[in-house]
């Protein structure tokens, strides 16, 4: 039986919303609309002005369209925020006054055990965020050689053991043992039989390789690149990032969108240094408030980061 997402509470809304600035009669965009939470929220202060909200996940899309359907305003495309420059243009937009970028995987992915995504819940090992992908998490495994799972599971799950179960879960995959959730679940229990209880490696192979199916590290580059040089002089781009490796992304690409550049002679003498296209608007990242953490466990690893178009 298919299970019901739940009603899921957008992360750091207010924020968000107080970041963007938004002008009613300005154009947005929600760059991961997800259960349409956000984009709800951004709608509701237009008046006359436009919101285009994008997902990679079908069911996605299609939650939003039925909660964003009275607000004519809005339009909702089954896009990659990598896409985010071919969108626009061909819904002949020249320029955006915000964009905001939610990343990582939604609630409403994990509570569907059918999806993959659950570490509590038995399902198919799917993982894919775009269900018309071809390729899904069992069919990455298989195709992967030990080497290469160990890779993403250091460089995308941070997981301290990964040889060993990286070993154990090619080795279930030459069995054709490795077609559920609870497979996976399996070989890191098997990979580290020495733990009395569940080790929290499961935890972090599984976003390890979901990250790894989905390509989401470079995806996010490129959708925040994207994002940046669509925006208006004055335009903001806000960006939520959930886990270690995504927050680097943003802030490495932030970083280097608000850096003066530096024209030298060939001698290294300095020629020029011209000012940036864009400047920070969050000196450190903003976190969710207590309150929050408290009420939507989920929120608690949450960083925000923003920056402005300046010309």
């Amino acid at each position: 039986m298919t299970s019901s997402p739940q009603i899921h509470v957008p992360v750091m809304a207010e924020e968000a919303i107080s970041l963007l600035q938004i002008r009613p009669d300005g154009v947005y965009v929600d760059a991961t609309a997800g259960a349409g939470g956000h984009s709800e929220r951004i709608a509701g202060l237009l008046a006359g002005g436009r919101l285009i909200a994008l997902d990679r996940d079908p069911g996605a899309v299609a939650l939003s369209r039925q909660r964003l359907s009275g607000f004519p305003w809005v339009k909702v495309i089954k896009a990659n925020y990598s896409e985010l420059q071919a969108v626009l243009a061909g819904l002949d937009i020249t320029s955006v006054d915000g964009v905001l970028l939610d990343a990582g995987v939604s609630s409403m992915q994990i509570d569907m055990a059918e999806r993959g995504f659950s570490l509590q819940s038995d399902g198919p090992l799917d993982m894919r965020m775009d269900t018309t992908e071809e390729r899904d998490a069992a069919a990455w495994l298989a195709r992967s050689d030990c080497g290469e799972i160990e890779r993403v599971l250091r460089e995308y799950g941070d997981v301290g053991p990964a040889g060993r179960i990286a070993r154990v879960i090619a080795a279930r995959c030459k069995a054709n043992q490795m077609r559920r959730t609870s497979d996976l679940a399996a070989a890191v229990r098997e990979a580290l039989d020495f733990l009395a209880s569940d080790p929290d490696e499961i935890r972090t192979v599984f976003q390890a390789v979901r990250i790894a199916v989905n390509e989401e590290l470079k995806h996010l580059e490129l959708g925040l690149r994207q994002a940046a040089w669509s925006l208006a002089a004055g335009g903001r781009l806000v960006a939520i990032s959930f886990h270690s490796g995504e927050d680097r992304v943003v802030k490495r690409v932030f970083q280097e969108l608000t850096r003066p550049a530096t024209l030298l002679y060939p001698d290294g003498r300095v020629r020029e240094k011209t000012l940036p296209a864009f400047r920070s608007v969050t000196a450190k990242p903003l976190t969710p408030a207590p309150g929050e953490m408290r009420d939507n466990p989920r929120s608690k690893s949450a960083k925000m980061r923003a920056i402005e178009r300046a010309v």
